[in-house]
């Protein structure tokens, strides 16, 4: 199996090992268009919520949107224990977690009064040693600053022979893997039609079930 080839394991969290039911996103993306008073469109709210655009704040500028105040209103309309209630495991995340061996972290967006429901909710919390939820001090992926502060914690080196990757399901995971010098996994679970890109990694898979006959990209 591949991932029995590497000494540590860090993920993405939305998109990559959970996702939240459509019902929740939709009603959130309601409550910021009226914060702002702008309509937000069903594709708009999926280009936003996965970051099918690249950096969400250069599509919010794009479309006239200001992003500090887009954020904002987005973070008062969240509600964490409905997102918790309405996010799922994905089931060949499951099988992954249940199987890889040695040090395991999670790097996310997803900010801490997000994420820690969510893992209480999905009993996750013991499958990962640590949890870094990126903020401005840490700095935003591809920044490697959060996956280095992730391996920190781990106790792990690459420059010290120490193997990893970071798995993730947007272009910004994969760029955070490489600049922290890890291998990338590209999880693509919307396909490349609707993401408008073909995202390339050390390894592209559309389940970790394909992971370990991923065919390296090198």
């Amino acid at each position: 199996m591949v991932a029995d080839a590497y000494d540590f394991h860090l993920f993405d969290l939305d998109g990559t090992l959970v996702d939240a039911e459509w019902r929740y996103t939709r009603e959130v993306f309601d409550g910021v268009g009226d914060a702002l008073g702008r309509d937000f469109s069903d594709a708009e709210a999926r280009v936003l919520w996965h970051g099918l655009g690249g950096s969400r704040d250069r599509t919010l500028r794009e479309w006239g949107v200001d992003p500090a105040a887009f954020w904002e209103a987005f973070h008062a309309n969240e509600d964490p224990r409905a997102r918790a209630e309405a996010t799922y495991l994905h089931d060949d995340a499951a099988r992954l977690l249940a199987s890889v061996e040695g040090p395991t972290g999670l790097v996310t967006h997803c900010q801490q009064f997000l994420a820690d429901p969510v893992l209480d909710r999905l009993d996750l919390r013991d499958h990962f040693d640590t949890v870094v939820c990126c903020t401005e001090e840490t700095g935003w992926k591809p920044d490697p600053d959060p996956v280095k502060l992730a391996m920190a914690d781990l106790g792990v080196d690459p420059a010290a022979g120490d193997r990893g990757y970071y798995a993730g399901d947007g272009a910004s995971d994969v760029g955070a893997a490489w600049n922290a010098g890890l291998d990338a996994v590209h999880v693509e679970r919307l396909g490349h039609e609707e993401r408008g890109r073909c995202v390339l990694g050390d390894y592209r898979v559309e389940s970790f079930d394909d992971f370990p006959s991923a065919r390296s990209t090198e």
